[in-house]
């Protein structure tokens, strides 16, 4: 529509720019969960009288203050941020129908066990090897479709970043590593949204990292910085854009006290996109730099467990995830989500310098 408006009114001949379907994404997806944020809010409520069941093993301050509170809410997110990728996005690129089918099949994965939780009023819904299944077995599908998009020179790359562009041919060993990156940072991100506002400002910054990846890689400015180059990065970008607009305008209804939390069916699908979009890139190494909140609370639940069955039920932390390890030494909530935030913006920098100007 751009296209054809740009041909027959001058006002639209830079509306094709990447930087403006950039904005125009992430002002979309804003302005839209801004405006159905409450709608959703209110839905939620009235079909779930009891709301999402909290852990009797966790805080015993979440019993009292999140009592009630809607799961599901990742639906804002995700209604909001596809539309404005159907809206911005150029869609005769593989990617972006690869993208949304990622986000809807990881969506209704965790609907699912969103929907069982509410409805048996249990923490514990679908088992661990199911869940895992299913992410597996998306992710192949999606690793085997970027592939047939991706440069012969960079199919089965691994690239190391603040290096001067080395990188090494996993040959087919590439695709279950990627397959492990998509299922981990779902799960990573799902273990990381505990806490109000916790997750949502943690993906913000991380998908700020990759769209910046995401437009040296897919314009002439890949030439000039360590990124490869890749055909239809600059729709990533886009939507990544998106899904930013989205992340924040679901935190203002997510902010302490929440009015609805994120839920499997947010965490699960955007951590497996913010995933997807690294193994796009050739990025899967950044995301550990990235990402590494999200990885530094899934390494805290393996230790945990780790720890329990190796000592005879002792406990290396006082409760994991390690954000509620920190809410047990007595922090208060909102001290623990801004530092972590603070942590995350600080590595997101640091993912950032892996830019080297050639």
């Amino acid at each position: 529509m751009l296209v054809y408006l740009a041909d027959i009114w001058k006002f639209f001949e830079g509306a094709t720019d990447p930087i403006v379907r950039c904005l125009g994404a992430f002002f979309a997806a804003l302005i839209l969960s801004l405006i159905c944020g409450g709608r959703v809010v209110a839905l939620l409520h009235h079909h779930q009288l009891k709301g999402q069941p909290i852990r009797e093993d966790g805080p015993q301050s979440h019993l009292l203050t999140k009592k009630g509170t809607p799961t599901m809410g990742g639906f804002l997110i995700l209604g909001a941020a596809i539309a404005a990728m159907l809206l911005f996005c150029d869609l005769s690129a593989h990617f972006v129908w690869t993208g949304i089918a990622v986000l809807v099949i990881f969506c209704g994965v965790g609907f699912a066990d969103d929907y069982l939780k509410v409805t048996r009023q249990t923490s514990a819904a679908m088992t661990a090897k199911m869940k895992l299944v299913l992410q597996f077995a998306t992710a192949l599908a999606a690793i085997l479709l970027i592939s047939c998009e991706t440069p012969d020179e960079f199919r089965f790359a691994l690239n190391l970043p603040y290096t001067t562009g080395w990188s090494f041919d996993l040959g087919w060993w590439y695709v279950p590593f990627a397959m492990i990156v998509i299922t981990g940072a779902s799960n990573g991100v799902n273990l990381s949204d505990g806490l109000d506002g916790l997750a949502a400002g943690l993906l913000s910054a991380a998908f700020t990292v990759f769209m910046i990846a995401a437009y040296l890689s897919g314009t002439l400015l890949a030439l000039q910085y360590y990124v490869p180059e890749i055909p239809q990065a600059v729709e990533v970008a886009v939507m990544c854009a998106a899904v930013i607009g989205g992340c924040l305008g679901f935190l203002w209804f997510n902010a302490k006290p929440a009015a609805v939390f994120m839920g499997d069916t947010g965490s699960l699908a955007l951590g497996a996109f913010l995933g997807l979009v690294a193994v796009m890139l050739k990025q899967e190494i950044l995301l550990v730099v990235a990402g590494g909140v999200f990885v530094m609370e899934s390494v805290s639940v393996m230790i945990q467990v780790g720890w329990f069955k190796m000592s005879g039920g002792k406990r290396f932390f006082k409760m994991a995830p390690i954000h509620h390890h920190f809410e047990q030494l007595g922090w208060p909530e909102t001290k623990v989500v801004f530092r972590f935030w603070i942590i995350g913006i600080a590595l997101a920098v640091l993912a950032l310098a892996s830019f080297i100007n050639r």
